[in-house]
């Protein structure tokens, strides 16, 4: 391509604005209220949007899901949908991806697009298996040892694991990147 070529594109891309991004992070029916409570911790200081597909093992105003992260639920962009139909049908923009052991590839071989969803399913169960049938393309899983005594990572440090890839994919976005000692100076 020439640099002229380029140019224009650069210009073309400057006229359209800047490209919106999104991170959706879905839980389909979760069961444990400290984990939802860290994953809306996680939302909450990423910027990532939360999804809630019902029918979940807890009440929000539960007493662990408040000592877990509900002191962060007013900086949430959350929404709740009866069933899985029910999310697919409101949120048809966008590309799917849906982490479970089972999956074929690592996480970190997906490319992210733009307006990412990562699904994650019950602690006890996954995703649905025929979902995942449907989507093999779209399933990643997080590399860990086989060990029958230990089925798979904590649904919350799973959700950050996925979260962290993407937003390290898109060069942390809107995010805090550099700190500063509250005693010393770094210079």
């Amino acid at each position: 391509m020439s640099e002229r070529a380029s140019a224009r594109e650069a210009e073309e891309d400057k006229e359209k604005g800047p490209i919106e991004i999104e991170l959706n992070i879905v839980l389909v029916e979760p069961r444990i209220p400290q984990n939802t409570g860290n994953i809306a911790r996680t939302c909450a200081l990423t910027g990532a949007r939360l999804h809630i597909v019902k029918p979940m093992g807890f009440e929000i105003d539960d007493r662990q899901l408040k000592r877990a992260g509900l002191d962060y639920w007013h900086l949430l962009d959350i929404t709740y949908y009866e069933n899985l139909d029910e999310f697919f049908e409101k949120n048809c923009n966008g590309s799917f991806y849906y982490y479970t052991t089972k999956a074929p590839n690592t996480y970190c071989e997906a490319v992210y697009d733009d307006c990412a969803y990562l699904l994650f399913g019950r602690e006890d169960k996954g995703l649905p298996e025929d979902l995942l049938h449907k989507n093999k393309d779209r399933c990643v899983r997080i590399p860990m040892l086989d060990n029958e005594a230990a089925r798979s990572l904590n649904l919350s440090n799973s959700v950050a694991i996925g979260a962290y890839e993407v937003l390290r994919q898109w060069g942390f976005p809107k995010l805090k990147n550099k700190g500063n000692l509250t005693q010393y100076d770094w210079n």
